[in-house]
């Protein structure tokens, strides 16, 4: 089973021990990386092993290579054999492993390293993207006896993933660590065992919410909610395709039901910027079942074989199942919104109620054709004013632009307000595309964004009296229905109510 190791960034011994004993349940592995430390801190790492308690890796990463030193290669190698040259009798109590470039040949050290029983991690490292023959360069560096092979590069596109995976094949049989670097490799991450790696490397979250490296995990994030040490060649595999992906709820979502229901799955992050490489990869992985964020909604339903006639003429798939057949799509945004909608109005039909759509995207699709269904009137308003005639036209829907001609209409269809487009969702524009709208305080807006709870667009008509609802009940409903496509199964409705009060 793949293993987690911490990797450990702090200026002094001391920081990095705080940091370890924060975490020390949830990994397997601690790497000090020595080119943070601050340079009379370099001393005495020889003792961290003895402090640390568990296995440790001495690594002092270059500049070149994504690390902090910047010194000489002789004082470099001097300071590595200082943490070797006074190991002691007991293997424990030494460096369980020292990281050694592989264009870093220096006899001594790596001897050094051998007799107080230190495994050398023979090291390549691209920070600004992958090896044009990334399998070549992996065979080059097999033949090292004992030594771990370690590939740490940098993943720019969903195909570099692939190509990273494929190369991994290589070292199928024997201990190697593989790392993709980057927001596109944050799976390869999780999914270290299906890659073939002998470990993950996570780091400690900063105050900022960020991980010391990009696409690294925080350590207990790995081992609770993705049940990291539970993944096997045998788990099933789901997850979510979109770009970006930072806001979604979705992993744990489906990560804690399985954990409740003692389900062998893992639920994963996939963000992807190919879907066509990315459904090579889905194959070759193994994937089950998948949920689609923006902007895929359309983009995948080519490689769907079957398509359930929720899906058109919406033209919009947000859930994807394995089946012997084929790929399964269908759109479970459709029934989630229209339960959530009817029970916040309080309603079981949309009749007489005229409704404002914001966006035109696949989300907008899908309220668009429920609110059609349900008996209600229309306009729908976006920015590129052709995408929301386009689906206007397919229910006889009024439409617009994000203009004072929008704002007319918006205020002919006031009962209802729905904005479905991801502006001021987490991590994007946190504008309000609608200033110029003053709400009268009548209005029942929803925002179908639940991260964060309240948006702009939600406080400023919260504030006028205006009724609201964010899209978590939605995204509940919805979620609970991809969870019967993947499983097979009806959610448990015993666990509803811990779900629905621990993702807001």
């Amino acid at each position: 089973m793949a293993k987690i190791c911490l990797c450990l960034t702090g200026s002094t011994i001391d920081e990095n021990l705080k940091t370890l004993d924060k975490y020390r349940s949830y990994i397997d592995i601690a790497e000090l990386r020595v080119d943070c430390l601050e340079p009379d801190e370099r001393l005495g790492i020889r003792h961290f092993p003895r402090l640390a308690g568990i296995p440790a890796i001495l690594t002092i990463r270059r500049a070149i290579d994504g690390g902090r030193y910047s010194g000489g290669e002789g004082a470099r190698i001097r300071t590595l054999a200082q943490g070797l040259a006074h190991a002691e009798a007991d293997s424990r109590r030494n460096f369980a492993y020292v990281d050694i470039e592989e264009d870093l040949v220096v006899p001594s050290l790596e001897e050094a390293a051998r007799t107080f029983g230190t495994r050398i991690i023979r090291s390549y490292h691209n920070i600004s993207g992958i090896h044009e023959n990334i399998s070549e360069k992996i065979k080059s560096m097999r033949n090292t006896g004992d030594e771990l092979v370690k590939v740490a590069v940098t993943a720019n596109s969903t195909a570099d993933v692939l190509n990273v995976f494929r190369a991994s094949k290589v070292c199928a049989g024997r201990d190697f660590i593989l790392v993709c670097m980057g927001h596109y490799g944050i799976y390869s991450r999780i999914l270290a065992e299906q890659f073939g790696s002998f470990l993950s490397c996570t780091s400690a979250i900063n105050e900022g919410g960020e991980p010391a490296a990009p696409g690294q995990l925080d350590a207990r994030e790995l081992a609770e909610l993705y049940r990291f040490h539970k993944i096997s060649k045998n788990t099933k595999i789901y997850g979510i395709i979109g770009n970006p992906l930072k806001a979604s709820l979705s992993p744990w979502f489906f990560n804690t039901i399985f954990a409740l229901e003692d389900i062998d799955a893992v639920y994963v992050p996939f963000p992807i910027d190919s879907v066509s490489s990315f459904m090579e990869l889905a194959g070759e992985l193994k994937i089950q079942g998948l949920s689609v964020a923006a902007p895929y909604k359309e983009a995948v339903l080519p490689w769907l074989k079957q398509d359930s006639s929720k899906i058109n003429p919406i033209g919009a798939c947000n859930t994807m199942s394995l089946t012997d057949s084929g790929w399964l799509g269908e759109n479970t945004n459709i029934p989630g919104f229209s339960q959530s909608l009817l029970e916040f109005l309080g309603k079981r039909s949309l009749k007489r109620q005229k409704i404002t759509i914001i966006g035109a995207g696949g989300a907008a699709r899908a309220v668009a054709a429920e609110i059609h269904r349900l008996g209600g009137k229309a306009v729908i308003l976006n920015r590129t004013q052709h995408k929301a005639r386009a689906i206007a036209s397919l229910y006889k829907f009024n439409w617009g632009g994000l203009d004072s001609r929008g704002i007319e209409l918006m205020y002919k269809h006031s009962d209802v307000i729905i904005q479905t487009t991801s502006v001021g969702m987490e991590g994007s524009n946190t504008a309000d595309l609608l200033l110029e709208y003053a709400f009268t305080g009548k209005e029942a807006v929803m925002d179908l964004i639940y991260r964060p709870e309240v948006t702009p667009f939600l406080k400023r008509a919260a504030q006028a009296g205006c009724r609201t609802r964010n899209g978590y009940d939605m995204f509940i409903r919805q979620a609970c229905l991809q969870y019967n496509r993947f499983t097979g199964k009806d959610f448990p409705k015993k666990h509803l109510s811990r779900i629905k009060s621990g993702g807001s």
